[in-house]
């Protein structure tokens, strides 16, 4: 707790808070005001779901994981050229895991912003309700798969710096758009950027299941629960190698090589 109650204080006069509050707001601003001229009738739903964790997922997810990984390690490059950090007499797996893991918490505070803002927005301006549980599930999904791409970027931002990161995520959000269309189907769950995009949209496939016979339902949730499994184990395998090499090659580093 006090490593993150640290790198909470060290977002006090930076860019970082701005971005996990700022952000959803204005992304969700966007929305509604795209949203507002059509109108809201009883196939809004799908629509509006749709556009809501389509956009996130594919293009705030994947940049705003580079950026925000990215700006917590320009901090530390900034207070004296890592010194700080190479000095620290706190073990490196705790330094480490504590930026990973605010890392994620920022993240998921970001991502409920958006949903619940979103979400009464609506309400508010065109007295539209979301299927909560739907979105709540496709939140979840979103911020899971999420936490493997932050687990890249960290590493990356550490080793090369805060432009390597977003570059990644600049590349990570071409794919992430390209997994969100047909092209995507056979390799998704092999390609991390595609995790969030994927698996965001499986729970709001039964918004249309009033226009399917029996059988067919059935068919749709067994197909979106294996989809589910294979894209949470795929993510968890990642995390898992990503983490502990990150770790392993943090224990050793010694800062930049123009810093040696």
């Amino acid at each position: 707790m006090r490593v993150l109650s640290a790198e909470w204080l060290k977002t006090k006069r930076s860019a970082i808070r701005g971005i996990v509050f700022f952000i959803p707001l204005l992304f969700d601003a966007v929305l509604i005001w795209y949203i507002t001229p059509r109108g809201v009738n009883d196939n809004t739903q799908l629509p509006a779901f749709r556009i809501f964790f389509e956009a996130w997922t594919a293009s705030v997810v994947p940049l705003g994981a580079g950026i925000l990984s990215g700006f917590l390690i320009h901090q530390e490059e900034l207070a004296g050229s890592f010194g700080g950090i190479l000095s620290s007499k706190v073990r490196r797996n705790k330094l480490y895991l504590g930026k990973f893991i605010f890392s994620v918490i920022l993240m998921t505070i970001s991502t409920a912003i958006a949903v619940t803002v979103f979400a009464v927005g609506l309400k508010l301006i065109l007295g539209f309700s979301i299927v909560w549980p739907i979105y709540l599930k496709s939140a979840i999904l979103t911020i899971m798969a999420t936490i493997p791409l932050l687990a890249i970027c960290l590493w990356v931002s550490w080793a090369w710096g805060m432009g390597a990161s977003i570059g990644i995520s600049i590349g990570g959000l071409l794919l992430a758009a390209l997994m969100a269309t047909g092209l995507g189907d056979k390799v998704w769950q092999f390609i991390p950027w595609a995790w969030p995009v994927r698996l965001a949209e499986l729970p709001g496939v039964p918004l249309v299941r009033a226009k399917l016979p029996p059988v067919d339902v059935l068919y749709m949730y067994r197909f979106i629960n294996r989809q589910i499994a294979m894209g949470l184990l795929a993510s968890g395998i990642c995390l898992a190698a990503v983490l502990i090499g990150g770790i392993i090659w943090f224990e050793h580093w010694e800062g930049r090589r123009y810093y040696e």
